[in-house]
Parts: C-alpha cells; structure tokens; sequence
C-alpha cells in the first residue's frame, strides 16, 4: 500500500470518529431534557428553507401582546422589522410600532417614544431571560421553544418561596416560569386560528429570525458560492485537458 493510499485511509477514518463524536455529543446535549422535542416543519429549514413574512408577523404579534410584559429583545432593533427577509413591515408600520413604546434617553434625561433606530427594552421582569439568542441558545432551536411551550401540566409547587410550574420538557420537570401560551390569547390580524401550536410555532419562528436575521441572505450567498465553484471546476477541468492533452501520450 502507497503513501497516498494510507493518507487516505486515515482522513476516512478520522472523519469517521469525528461524525461519531458529534453524534454523540448532540445526543448527550438533548438528553438534557425530560420531555421529547416535537418535530416541527418550519419554512425556514433545509438548504433552501426562507422565513414566512406571514408567521414572523404573527409572531411578532404574539411576543408584543404576550411575552414582551417579562422579557426583553435588545439585540433587535425597531427597524430591523422592516428587513427583507424579516417580517418586512413598512417603514410607517415599523415607526408607528416603536413609538407605542417608551425608552430612556440619557442625553435628555427623560423617557421619550421610541423610534424605528432604538432597540427593543430589556426584560421587564428580574431573572427573565432576554429572548433575542433564545432559539439559538436551545439545542432543537425553534423546535424546543415550540414543545416547551406546549408541555405544561398545570401543576404547581412552592419550593424556597417561589412558585414552580410544572413542564414535561424543562429538566427536572419544574420551570419558574407560568404557562404563557394557552390558546386564543391574540385575535391575528390575518384571521389564522390562534390554537395554542400555532402560536407557539409562530412565536419560535419570530425568535428563530430575532437570533438569526440574516438566515435568509446567508442561504442565498452560500448557494451562490457553490455554484460559482462548481462553474470554476468545470473551467478548470476543460483548461486542463486542453492544455495537457498534446502532452498525454507524447514519448519521452
């Protein structure tokens, strides 16, 4: 056996064990849980998955009414709603959204209405997790937040003056935070049923594009670059044959 042979071998075999380990490794990382994670099909997955403008608008309707009374979102600003690629409200929808909201404004020591360049409040709540690398935080993604919203029992317990609510999915089967979602809690403005998965869906979907806004531009450059490769191999490979064939079979 070769030289280039074995240094073959062994490149096979190292990515071998490395599959393997990282197999492993996620499989360890998502026995953290005690519930299963629900599978859940969202537009935005796959190589060529992009986000629905439709359920970024509703999930964005959902975190409003819902979520924003306790957590924050300040890695996100006001105009990035208006993003291609993200719910892609019109700039007088994206200025008339901010301005419901009040922030503090060192320079004039004062609160004032926001405007589409400030960035979203922090949690309203003391121990309320900022929500906006949630869905990149989780192993499963978008698809924990969905089943984590989905796996109350409405269960309660006190425990070192705090109240706990009980959750199939969180460890330990016990959360500190109430059961947010419950079903019919927004009327859509698109009239889509607000059934309890499908506001959770939309929500994690929101929070999904708040973790990673450029998701759909980063798709399209990636399968840019692998075109223009494939071209430059084609190229590449008809450059040299022309240029070697005259010599191919040509005696020394």
């Amino acid at each position: 056996m070769n030289l280039q042979n074995k240094t073959f071998i062994k490149g096979v075999i190292c990515n071998f064990v490395l599959v393997t380990q990282l197999i492993f490794v996620s499989q360890a990382y998502s026995a953290g849980t005690v519930g299963k994670i629900d599978n859940v099909d969202f537009s935005f997955e796959g190589v060529f998955g992009t986000y629905d403008k439709k359920q970024l608008q509703r999930g964005l309707q959902v975190f409003t009414e819902v979520c924003a009374g306790c957590h924050g979102l300040t890695h996100v600003a006001y105009r990035n709603l208006g993003d291609k690629g993200g719910p892609e409200l019109p700039p007088e929808q994206v200025k008339a959204y901010a301005a419901q909201f009040d922030i503090y404004d060192p320079d004039i020591d004062d609160d004032r209405s926001a405007v589409p360049s400030d960035y979203f409040s922090g949690s309203m709540v003391e121990n309320a997790p900022n929500l906006s690398l949630m869905a990149k935080a989780r192993v499963g993604g978008a698809e924990y937040i969905v089943s984590l919203l989905k796996s109350y029992t409405e269960e309660e317990k006190e425990q070192a003056g705090s109240v706990l609510y009980g959750n199939k999915l969180y460890p330990g089967g016990w959360i500190a935070m109430s059961q947010p979602l419950w079903g019919d809690d927004v009327e859509y403005m698109d009239g889509t049923e607000a059934t309890l998965q499908q506001e959770a869906e939309d929500v994690a979907a929101f929070l999904m594009w708040a973790a990673e806004p450029k998701l759909n531009v980063r798709k399209e450059t990636g399968f840019r670059a692998v075109l223009l490769l494939l071209l430059l191999s084609v190229l590449l490979y008809f450059t040299n044959k022309k240029l070697w064939a005259p010599h191919k079979y040509k005696k020394v």
